[in-house]
């Protein structure tokens, strides 16, 4: 599947490209968005290097995207967007605990932060919000990120997985999955030995005696997630 393109003539509205591997999630959206006067979906994409070149060809204002994408990580996609098109928002719409992501996807350079399970209203007023160049994070987040990253406590998430670096965190997921090192290293685009080096400072931090545990507790957390 290509990006696809929606046509729109409404010139006075902000574009927003949605970026979602579920074909229900995207038609969702853009039916709640097609009712607001100010807004208009002007394309949709499935997956990273789609969304890359969706940005590139349609210019939105903001984009929409989930943290968990095939194709490319979700902060990857973050970080590569603020580089290529710093003038282009990026709010994410996960259904992973923002207490856990969402400031790694601030920290990545999004704007904002909501959980899938807000509804329709609260996606609205996070997409405007950011257009005027604020971040929207939850009510029981604000302050908390606030004093984070203005050096007032120490990281919110600095607890447990919160100890990984972004990369650390990517390929501990990936082990979550089940993928071998060979694997993560062909989807992050890192030799073997120094995905080898993450799985160590991996062990290291979370205090795990040996791989076998941590593909252990890789795959129990994994399965959290996906109940989330």
């Amino acid at each position: 599947m290509t990006a696809k393109k929606r046509p729109s003539n409404h010139k006075t509205r902000s574009k927003v490209l949605v970026v979602d591997d579920h074909p229900m999630t995207r038609h969702g959206i853009v039916r709640l968005l097609e009712q607001e006067p100010d807004l208009v979906v002007c394309g949709e994409a499935e997956n990273a290097p789609q969304a890359l070149a969706a940005v590139k060809e349609l210019e939105p204002q903001v984009v929409l995207a989930d943290l968990t994408m095939p194709g490319g990580d979700g902060l990857e996609f973050i970080k590569d967007v603020r580089s290529q098109h710093p003038e282009v928002f990026l709010l994410v719409v996960s259904m992973h605990d923002e207490a856990l992501y969402a400031q790694r996807a601030l920290r990545a350079g999004a704007r904002g932060y909501i959980m899938k399970n807000e509804g329709g209203e609260k996606l609205v007023e996070a997409i405007r919000q950011v257009l005027q160049g604020k971040t929207y994070v939850s009510e029981k987040m604000s302050g908390q990120a606030l004093e984070a990253f203005s050096g007032r406590s120490p990281q919110a998430d600095d607890i447990t997985i919160g100890k990984l670096t972004d990369r650390e965190f990517e390929v501990f997921g990936l082990i979550g999955q089940g993928l071998t090192t060979g694997e993560i290293g062909r989807r992050l685009r890192l030799s073997p030995k120094t995905v080898e080096t993450h799985r160590l400072h991996i062990r290291e931090k979370l205090r795990i005696d040996s791989g076998p545990a941590l593909i252990q507790y890789a795959v129990r957390w994994a399965g959290t997630q996906a109940l989330i």
